[in-house]
């Protein structure tokens, strides 16, 4: 679908002239749009149209967003050097105060600056980048401690609930929607005989041993822009800051910076964790967060990846048996493909799990 880009930037307050846009990134939730402006000394802008039937309480959304730039913006001002249009995302009002418009045709957008000369990276080849990814996140997380107010809405409710996945999990192996669960005896099994296990940080936290903050719930290694020296910059992709314990982000971006094969590898032998690029994430992240994170969190960080490549794992296997119906596949094989490269990926976590928290101990 096509849409008149120059009429939707002009919603908006940005300062310079709409030249021309494009579509921008790979992102399959919302439509993104790069709008380049004329005049050489003014920004560019993301423009996005917003995907309403995944977030649908677009004002509530945008509401999480408008509070976690402003407060980080005020913690980047107290900082010497720093660049508060780049190292953090700044939403550009419209022209009725608001961060969201409604088309003529009833789409929602938003507008962004864009930040430039910024990487990003889909795979991590090293340490460096490993370290700078967890401080990223790490500072992230740091710098939102304490924000004011109420919490955070939940924009997409139980999103990393174990318990809810496994209801949902055991609800479909019953009612066998696709007619495939014979065939999948194995994973079945491996799944649920770890199922009390992943349960543990939620008891840790319903026994008050661990706090709620304010997490990202979406840290895969491309929503973090390094700068042109590979430096940390700015974490990107705000839709799913909501509460959450500090282990859902670690975990992910465990999940996806240390394996050394693609999350739907069929050649299972290709599947294990990279212990130096753990360790180099680690530390990044506890670089940050040392101060703020209690002994108990500090402690089952190094469970954290376990749960998280679990959790999806278990999400693979349920759109599986339930028949393709919620992650796009390129094949009909594709969720059973990602289900096995999870479990396998848990294995090598449980086979390197002393040596995580040797380094975990090591670091904090």
């Amino acid at each position: 679908m096509t849409y008149d880009l120059k009429e939707i930037f002009g919603y908006f307050t940005p300062e310079g002239t709409y030249l021309e846009g494009e579509p921008y990134g790979s992102g399959h939730i919302h439509d993104t749009f790069r709008v380049q402006t004329s005049e050489s000394d003014k920004d560019n802008y993301i423009l996005q149209r917003l995907n309403n039937k995944i977030f649908k309480d677009i004002p509530q959304l945008q509401n999480n967003i408008e509070r976690v730039t402003v407060h980080l913006n005020k913690k980047l001002q107290l900082i010497p050097g720093s660049n508060l249009k780049r190292e953090c995302l700044t939403l550009i009002p419209a022209k009725d105060g608001k961060s969201w418009i409604i088309d003529k045709d009833g789409n929602y957008w938003r507008m962004y600056i864009f930040i430039s000369d910024h990487r990003s990276y889909n795979i991590v080849d090293n340490t460096d980048k490993a370290f700078e990814g967890g401080k990223a996140i790490g500072r992230f997380q740091a710098m939102l401690a304490d924000m004011p107010g109420g919490p955070l809405a939940e924009t997409i409710p139980k999103f990393h609930d174990i318990e809810n996945r496994l209801e949902t999990l055991n609800r479909k192996i019953k009612e066998d929607p696709a007619g495939r669960v014979a065939s999948l005896t194995e994973e079945i099994k491996e799944y649920l005989s770890r199922s009390e296990e992943m349960k543990t940080i939620l008891k840790l936290g319903r026994s008050g041993k661990i706090p709620l903050r304010i997490t990202h719930n979406d840290t895969k290694f491309n929503n973090i822009l390094l700068d042109e020296n590979d430096k940390a910059l700015c974490v990107i992709d705000l839709d799913t800051v909501m509460p959450g314990y500090v282990h859902y982000d670690f975990g992910d971006s465990i999940r996806t910076v240390t394996n050394t094969a693609a999350e739907d590898e069929k050649d299972l032998s290709k599947v294990e964790m990279n212990i130096s690029l753990f360790e180099a994430y680690a530390s990044g992240y506890l670089s940050e967060t040392g101060k703020t994170l209690n002994e108990v969190e500090k402690e089952y960080l190094a469970f954290a990846p376990k749960l998280i490549t679990y959790t999806i794992g278990v999400r693979f296997l349920t759109d599986y048996i339930d028949g393709n119906n919620y992650f796009k596949i390129h094949h009909p094989l594709h969720n059973l493909q990602r289900t096995r490269a999870q479990m396998k990926l848990v294995m090598s976590m449980e086979r390197q799990y002393e040596e995580m928290q040797k380094i975990i101990r090591k670091l904090v």
